[in-house]
């Protein structure tokens, strides 16, 4: 009898049972499971479970070796640390034993299946198409609800609420996204937001490792971007470091104090960041913005405690080798610690040396937004290895240049020169995010009355697509979908029509669309895809011209091949001395890409009201 039972226990522990009678209750592995053969050999792996502190920790493997357990204040938690230098691909355990008491925890390293210099990140040749899951289309229904969830209901008139979005409604129709012509997603959070409200917008993390069930869950996740590759689009990850939601267990049964900024105390971010590059500001406006907690919700991560540190790495790393993804969108980037924001950047593009980064870098200055990026004169000699930073001024330029009269020296499209003319600040403008409006700003059309004046939204299009940056566009400004940020954040976030069952408006055809709809959306469409594989624009450089009778004039050139824009920032009919510009206009006429007519370059140049050109040569 006690030689059977023994084969039995044997035998449990082999298929990854627990197999002692007083085994611990396990609750979390983080990470769920890992690989062989990573740049970094060092592994944490977090064990959450009850009382398990006190456990003395073996391994079964002979090549896994373990380098230190690392015990917390709270008896829940064991951090335990392996060298992973000389191990292959295998399943082993994890032993935790107290007394007589026995806990075996099957851990996997699995064979990498993709090499890291293969996974190619988002560049100035693409162009990102924003999502946010739970507002875009509505795939599985009987997802909207997950028994046990807190924010257990969905309702679509609510626009705080979850109404129901996500990831197969993507996959349903990644073919709509890929002939409009963009080259990649960026999704809003997709991480499990289990928050007792206002769930539905993602940026309250409550496990890291898992994709919200009310999405789809993991393998949801992972057949998007399967998917997505398929039809030659790249897929961005937006993730959150700084903070996390107070659902999450690392906050609600904390490992110790110090995994939090300010010993896990409710402290209040000024949410003015600016501070951290004022060489006047006092250590108080300092600590006080990237300390504070953004909300009484969203508990602020101490990344200088170096445990918290190495889950927040593995984390973004467990999601770029297991799901293939080609970029991460970082939230809040400034208010997190500028050191470990800089490890996390290069330890990322270590193992994954063609990948991208771009961080919200939420600042009113181009001084003060250049700071952020990789290899910065004025963060030096710190650097933050970020290389791609959020052009928020740019933005805010952009939302008033094409309402204004534009003249030589002030208001419309000369604001934008008179940007660009200061890019030296940038250590690489290219890679500036560049977009009219985003899930937390108005969109480009506040109101409905505004969208009768299709020129203003064709101006800025054609802008965003042929300047300097890496175009970003929020989902829904193909076919005009407006909002205002003073109405509420909902607003910003209405549901695509169509996108659910039993919707009477279908915009993801054409017959859905109105007559005003459907010429935004083919403009869009025509321009996106002609910048598709058009390594002018996409990796050429950026010359322009002072502004004259209020145009404004500029050029792309690579490898012999050029794009010239010409662009009338007025009501009123504008001629224009072409004499200045014959160093860009080599030819005595040009076809202009948007209208397919025909243009003379003579001495002078004859422009209607608010008329864009775009030549190619």
């Amino acid at each position: 009898m006690k030689r059977t039972l023994l084969i039995v226990m044997a035998l449990l522990s082999f298929l990854g049972f627990k197999t002692a009678v007083h085994a611990a209750t396990i609750h979390k592995v983080a990470p769920t499971y890992w690989w062989a053969g990573m740049k970094n050999p060092e592994l944490q792996i977090l064990l959450y479970g009850d009382n398990i502190g006190s456990s003395d920790v073996t391994l079964s493997s002979k090549d896994v070796m373990l380098k230190e357990v690392v015990r917390q204040e709270n008896p829940n938690y064991l951090l335990l640390y392996v060298d992973l230098s000389e191990a292959a691909p295998q399943a082993f355990n994890i032993q935790l034993k107290q007394g007589k008491d026995l806990t075996t925890i099957p851990y996997e390293l699995r064979q990498r299946t993709r090499k890291g210099s293969d996974i190619q990140g988002f560049t100035s040749s693409d162009v990102l198409y924003l999502i946010m899951p739970d507002r875009f289309a509505n795939g599985n229904p009987d997802n909207d609800v997950v028994p046990g969830m807190l924010e257990n209901k969905a309702d679509r008139n609510e626009q705080y609420g979850r109404h129901g979005g996500d990831l197969k409604g993507i996959t349903d129709h990644l073919d709509y996204i890929a002939d409009l012509g963009v080259t990649a997603i960026w999704l809003n959070p997709t991480q499990e937001n289990d928050m007792k409200n206002g769930s539905y917008h993602g940026y309250a993390i409550t496990d890291y490792y898992q994709a919200d069930r009310r999405f789809g869950g993991n393998e949801d996740f992972k057949n998007l971007v399967e998917q997505a590759h398929n039809k030659n689009l790249k897929v961005v990850m937006d993730m959150i470091f700084n903070h996390c939601g107070s659902e999450n267990y690392l906050f609600k049964d904390k490992p110790s104090k110090d995994w939090f900024n300010f010993k896990s105390s409710y402290v209040q971010t000024s949410y003015k960041t600016a501070s951290v590059m004022d060489i006047h500001a006092s250590q108080y406006e300092k600590k006080i913005a990237t300390d504070g907690w953004f909300t009484l919700e969203m508990p602020d991560f101490n990344q200088r405690n170096r445990h918290v540190a190495r889950y927040l790495i593995q984390s973004s790393i467990w999601w770029i080798e297991s799901t293939g993804i080609n970029g991460i969108r970082q939230d809040t980037h400034p208010y997190a610690d500028y050191d470990f924001m800089s490890t996390w950047c290069k330890e990322v593009l270590d193992e994954y040396p063609h990948f991208n980064i771009v961080g919200e870098t939420w600042l009113n200055s181009n001084v003060l937004v250049s700071y952020w990026q990789k290899d910065s004169k004025l963060a030096y000699p710190k650097n933050s290895n970020l290389p791609t930073v959020m052009d928020f001024p740019l933005q805010a330029l952009m939302n008033t240049a094409f309402d204004e009269e534009t003249n030589d020296w002030a208001n419309g499209l000369y604001h934008l020169y008179d940007y660009q003319t200061q890019d030296l600040v940038y250590a690489n403008p290219m890679n500036l995010l560049i977009f009219l409006d985003n899930h937390d700003t108005s969109r480009f059309y506040q109101k409905e009355e505004q969208l009768k004046n299709l020129t203003r939204y064709k101006q800025a299009l054609a802008f965003l697509l042929t300047t300097r940056g890496i175009p970003q566009i929020y989902y829904g400004t193909e076919i005009l979908m407006f909002g205002d940020k003073g109405d509420g954040d909902g607003t910003l976030r209405k549901d695509f029509p169509g996108g659910w069952p039993g919707d009477k408006v279908n915009a993801f055809t054409a017959a859905g669309r109105t007559e005003l709809q459907n010429e935004a959306f083919e403009y869009t469409k025509k321009l996106l895809n002609w910048r598709k594989n058009n390594d002018v624009i996409g990796k050429g450089s950026l010359k322009h011209y002072s502004i004259a009778n209020g145009t404004y004039v500029y050029e792309r050139s690579y490898q012999g091949k050029s794009v010239v824009v010409i662009m009338n920032g007025t009501d009123k009919a504008q001629e224009l001395n072409l004499t200045p510009y014959r160093e860009i206009l080599p030819k005595a006429s040009s076809t202009d890409f948007l209208s397919g007519k025909q243009i003379s370059l003579g001495e002078k140049l004859s422009l209607s009201p608010r008329e864009t050109l775009i030549l190619t040569f």
